[in-house]
Parts: structure tokens; C-alpha cells; sequence
């Protein structure tokens, strides 16, 4: 197909297609002539994945290319590839306060008890312990006791994730399918917890009670 088919087909202007070409995030289409490329449906499936990522996972220019490097890494060991691919999607967030190394501490607790292979100390690790660093500012560390409560509910929806991609045909769709799975899982996560977060509210204080 040409570029403005592409473009028919995805909803994607034409401008940003040659913009994701020249950013890498898009292999170039077979010249035809000097001024014609041609595409396929490999050109399609990776432009609705690189929308997916920028639109609605909010991730940047630049940590895309870097999940789609860790997408197109089939060399490694699957799990390598993963984490790859996971630690690109999990910037380091850090707080300077008196708050951050217990809340470092309560995080490596939180991994030895629930007996998990992923590193404290990590991307991911270090998002949780400024998420709960900033809580204690606040003067709400008594969060910390609901931790077991989403560590239940985050190993089901990650035994689920996996088991969904589980059937990919290859290991390039696999990882592909867990990095969607984590960019977009988020928004389809933060979107169902606000509904139940509704209902709940309407449930214990009435219906009357407003949003």
C-alpha cells in the first residue's frame, strides 16, 4: 500500500508517519521509485502499536524506541527481553526526603515477603518507594498497610497478562503483546479502579452523596 492508504487505514496524517520513519520508530517502506515507498501490513501493526504507545500510554519519543529496541531483541532469553522491555516503561522516580529510605526499606520488605524475582532497587522499585516516600510526607504512611492488598491483585493480573500472550506464534509477539499489555494494561488498570472506586463510594455513603 502507499503511504496515504497507511494513513487511511491507521489515522495517522501522513507528516507524522514521515516523522516516526526519520525518529526510527517505524521501518522505512520498499522504494518503488525514487519519490514512492510501498507498505504492509507489518508497517501497519507496528504504526497502531507506536500510536498505542505515544497516545495512550503517554510514553515519549524516546522511551519508545527504546521498548521497540527491547521488542526486536530476540536474541536474549525471553525474561531478559522482558525486563528489558519493562524497564524501559518504568522511569527511575526519585525524592530527596527523610521519608525516602524507609520508604525503600517497606519496599524491600514488601518484595522478601511476597517472595518476588524483581530487584527493590530497580526502575520499577524505585517509583514504588517515592510513591510511598511522598504518602509518609503527606502524613499518610498507614497506606503502607494496603500493600498486600494490591501485591493480591497485581500477581493475578500479571498471572493473566502472561497467560493471555502466551500464545503469541512467536517470541517478537510476545514481548510486544506483554509491553502493550503494561502501557496500555495501566490505562485500562487506572480507568477500572476509578469505576470501582465509584461504585464503591456510591455503595457505602448512598447514591445521594455526589461524585
Amino acid at each position: 500500500m502507499r503511504i496515504g492508504e497507511l494513513s487511511r487505514r491507521t489515522g495517522v496524517a501522513v507528516p507524522t508517519i514521515k516523522y516516526y520513519v526519520r525518529e526510527g520508530l517505524l521501518p522505512a517502506g520498499s522504494l518503488t521509485s525514487p519519490n514512492q515507498a510501498d507498505y504492509g501490513e507489518a508497517h501497519e501493526r507496528r504504526l497502531r502499536l507506536v500510536r498505542g504507545l505515544l497516545e495512550v500510554g503517554g510514553l515519549s519519543v524516546a522511551a519508545v524506541r527504546e521498548v521497540l529496541a527491547a521488542v526486536e531483541d530476540t536474541d536474549r532469553p525471553v525474561h531478559k527481553v522482558l525486563g528489558a522491555a519493562h524497564e524501559s516503561l518504568t522511569p527511575p522516580h526519585s525524592v530527596g526526603s527523610e521519608e525516602l529510605a524507609g520508604a525503600r526499606e517497606a519496599v524491600a520488605a514488601l518484595v522478601e515477603r511476597r517472595g518476588w524475582k524483581s530487584a527493590p532497587e530497580g526502575p520499577a522499585g524505585e517509583t514504588l518507594a517515592g510513591a510511598l516516600a511522598t504518602l509518609r510526607g503527606l502524613g499518610h504512611g498507614k497506606f503502607e498497610e494496603v500493600l498486600d492488598v494490591y501485591a493480591d491483585a497485581c500477581e493475578r493480573i500479571a498471572t493473566a497478562d502472561l497467560a493471555y500472550v502466551g500464545g503469541a506464534p512467536d517470541v517478537e509477539r510476545l514481548v510486544e503483546g506483554v509491553v502493550v499489555g503494561t502501557v496500555i494494561g495501566d490505562a485500562v488498570l487506572s480507568a477500572m479502579r476509578r469505576m470501582a472506586h465509584a461504585d464503591a463510594s456510591a455503595r457505602v455513603y448512598g447514591e445521594g452523596g455526589g461524585d
